[in-house]
């Protein structure tokens, strides 16, 4: 559950507090959906300017376990590299706001894609997704030391980042199941025998990159990349995997987010990062982010029946999602053979 809805009063508080100059809240809204924060956006005035922000808080219960310092450093670390708000504030244990928080820059003047519309960039598609692509593999680039968020999470050996994250994501399956998946489990157990080879580097991972946390000028230019409260540090061909999975393809098959051409993708990737994709490690990534999307709509569904949620999506994920991920799942093994 979501518990007590953000006091306006209580965030006047905390940012005349830490402003130490006296602060008028404009325009708390609640943003709808999010499965591990609750959203925000406002205006703050203070000294004659106007601040236009965002607040993430934790909820008291949690669709996928993260935190907020996570997110807050990743935001940090990705600046200057991939299109990211401006990091404010970070409150570890609450503060005048009771749950842990943090502030960032709102970006304003685009758009974001639903994962439900077909063909949603129109013919910028192919320029969205250079600019996409291209930041990804910037990313992919970026030597992680040194990073705020490098200074908060703990990075896995090459051989063994690929373990780390099925090991995740089967446990959040081990927990959220609610019936048998014998196709998601077999799946694992080929991951498991057929392992793939160390990463070519550690890098951060933002562990959510797709076309819905994109936000688009409407015209092919790239203003933001969102959410990224899963975000680790690992094998650069994790965040590629899940971006090239179907299950983004907005009912174009072949697609790539719903912008370009899988081959475009790579070509623009690998030259942005300055590495090369593997053919047998792009086929374990890729198998396991099919898995990795099956536990994330298995965990929607068990939080929208446990307990009480209303967003239709989360209903969705236990339903739609989660057998056409199941689909994608069987043609991969398919194809493995």
């Amino acid at each position: 559950m979501t518990g007590t809805p953000l006091s306006a009063d209580a965030l006047t508080a905390y940012l005349s507090r830490l402003w130490s100059t006296s602060v008028a809240i404009e325009g708390l809204a609640r943003i709808p959906g999010g499965a591990s924060r609750e959203t925000y956006r406002f205006d703050a005035h203070a000294d004659g300017e106007t601040h236009r922000l965002i607040l993430r808080r934790d909820p008291g219960g949690s669709l996928i376990d993260t935190e907020s310092e996570t997110e807050f450093r990743a935001y940090q670390s990705a600046a200057g590299v991939v299109p990211v708000p401006r990091a404010v504030a970070l409150e570890r244990d609450g503060a005048e706001l009771e749950r842990p928080f943090f502030i960032m820059e709102r970006v304003e003047g685009g758009e974001v894609a639903s994962p439900f519309t077909r063909a949603p960039f129109g013919e910028h598609g192919e320029r969205l997704g250079d600019a996409f692509f291209t930041a990804l593999g910037r990313l992919a680039a970026l030597d992680p030391a040194g990073t705020p968020l490098a200074a908060h999470l703990d990075a896995p050996a090459p051989d063994r980042a690929w373990e780390v994250a099925l090991d995740y994501w089967e446990a959040v399956l081990d927990e959220d199941e609610a019936q048998p998946m014998p196709v998601v489990r077999a799946a694992i157990r080929l991951l498991r025998r057929e392992p793939p080879p160390p990463a070519q580097k550690i890098a951060i991972v933002h562990g959510d990159y797709r076309s819905g946390n994109v936000m688009h000028d409407g015209a092919g230019g790239m203003l933001a990349m969102f959410d990224w409260e899963m975000a680790h540090l690992g094998d650069p061909l994790e965040d590629l995997g899940w971006a090239l999975d179907p299950i983004w393809d907005h009912f174009e098959p072949g697609s790539v987010c719903g912008m370009t051409s899988r081959a475009r993708a790579l070509d623009t990737w690998q030259a942005a990062s300055g590495l090369a994709v593997d053919p047998d490690a792009m086929r374990w990534w890729s198998l396991f982010n099919a898995v990795k999307g099956r536990a994330i709509w298995t965990s929607a569904f068990a939080e929208f029946v446990a307990d009480g949620r209303t967003d239709p999506v989360l209903g969705i994920s236990g339903w739609y999602t989660a057998r056409r991920q199941d689909a994608i799942i069987a043609a991969q093994l398919e194809d493995w053979r």
